[in-house]
């Protein structure tokens, strides 16, 4: 089994977590906290979630490389909900990851310095290396994401903004690939709906789609024979 605590990672201790995860596929979330990376350090972020009772498992600088880990990963934080409660404690692991960044300046288009023992991390805990709602948007977009249990359900890494039942824009329009890998699957594209039946013009057996077939035009007019 691996290590709940990230080795590489310095340790500030959380007086409360999120409480017990309730079991389900392994994912990880990504957050960014709002802040200037070059002017602002992973342990003032996590300092400030202590304060404000809403620690993450882990808290991030991509430009300095800092890691400050808050939360052992087999409990719940407490970033994605007020109250610790909700999707945060969904998963056999729910990583939740708060980036020191911008989401209207994806982190991804600088430096990355620290990810790999993040992912290494994650993936000895059997996070798979995919997006099932695929890229994050960018904001403003992102604050009207499809936040989809169906792709929720599947684990794997996600931006807050993809989360069930949340409202966070962040962590903004990040290129997956430079986090989980060039190789890392396209997201599946969910399948058309199938077009609506008229249930009710079944009289032979066959099956007629509404809205599918265009009115036809009217009968042209016929000669009148001279008399």
């Amino acid at each position: 089994m691996a290590d709940a605590w990230l080795p590489e990672a310095v340790r500030l201790p959380a007086r409360q977590d999120g409480g017990a995860l309730r079991g389900g596929a392994p994912r990880a979330v990504w957050l960014t906290s709002e802040s200037d990376p070059c002017a602002v350090s992973a342990w003032s972020v996590a300092a400030d979630l202590a304060k404000a009772a809403r620690p993450a498992h882990l808290v991030w600088n991509p430009v300095s490389g800092e890691i400050v880990q808050q939360i052992p990963i087999v409990r719940a934080a407490r970033a994605l909900t007020e109250d610790g409660s909700g999707v945060g404690r969904e998963g056999r692991i729910c990583a939740q990851i708060m980036v020191v960044g911008q989401a209207r300046e994806p982190f991804t288009g600088a430096l990355l310095n620290g990810l790999d023992p993040i992912m290494r991390w994650l993936d000895a805990w059997g996070v798979a290396r995919r997006w099932p709602a695929g890229p994050p948007l960018p904001t403003p977009q992102s604050y009207e994401a499809r936040r989809e249990r169906r792709a929720w359900a599947r684990g794997g890494h996600f931006g807050a903004s993809q989360v069930p039942g949340g409202g966070r824009p962040d962590p903004g329009g990040i290129d997956v690939r430079r986090v989980t890998g060039p190789d890392t699957p396209p997201a599946v594209i969910p399948r058309p709906r199938p077009t609506p039946v008229d249930e009710t013009a079944l009289g032979n057996g066959s099956r007629k789609p509404l809205l599918s077939r265009k009115p036809s035009a009217p009968a042209a007019p016929q000669p009148v024979p001279a008399r």
